[in-house]
């Protein structure tokens, strides 16, 4: 993924008020962001834990995504899989929650999947961040082919959010 602006990560979103994405909190720290391996940029307001975001760059077009998730800490410590690396984690899997877009979001309808509750599946896949003792399961893909899927997951969150 390239570099995004403050300015390009407010302008994605999708399923929020301009308002609103105005108001968000984007993270101070982009410069130092590991962008080539990134697949998408996920991070959680630190002022309000529940509250995620997701940004990603799908078929040339940046997306943001405003996500509802279980603060990390409230996260039992039942062993999950994230939908989008197929990552387990003991308590690191959120549901997240994203309003859809348009007027089906207005009228309450959403579109959830659960998450690593970090959103650095990115960095699990290329094994950049451990998940911990059997967090990643053996297969016999390549890691293209592992980040070609996660890459794939999002995109079909994203899509099933903006349906």
């Amino acid at each position: 993924m390239e570099p995004l602006t403050e300015q390009e990560i407010r302008g994605a979103f999708v399923n929020c008020s301009k308002g609103e994405a105005k108001r968000l909190s984007v993270p101070r720290d982009l410069a130092e962001r590991p962008w080539g391996d990134l697949d998408y940029l996920g991070w959680r307001d630190p002022q309000a834990p529940a509250r995620a975001y997701l940004v990603a760059e799908l078929d040339g077009r940046v997306q943001g995504l405003v996500l509802r998730g279980a603060p990390v800490s409230s996260l039992q410590a039942q062993r999950s899989m994230c939908s989008m690396c197929l990552t387990a984690h003991s308590g690191g899997v959120s549901l997240m929650v994203a309003p859809k877009a348009g007027q089906a979001g207005k009228q309450g309808n959403s579109v959830g999947a659960y998450i690593c509750s970090d959103l650095a599946c990115s960095l699990y896949v290329r094994g950049k961040k451990d998940a911990g003792v059997g967090g990643r399961l053996h297969e016999t893909i390549s890691l293209e082919e592992k980040i070609r899927r996660t890459v794939e997951n999002v995109a079909g969150f994203v899509a099933r959010v903006t349906a």
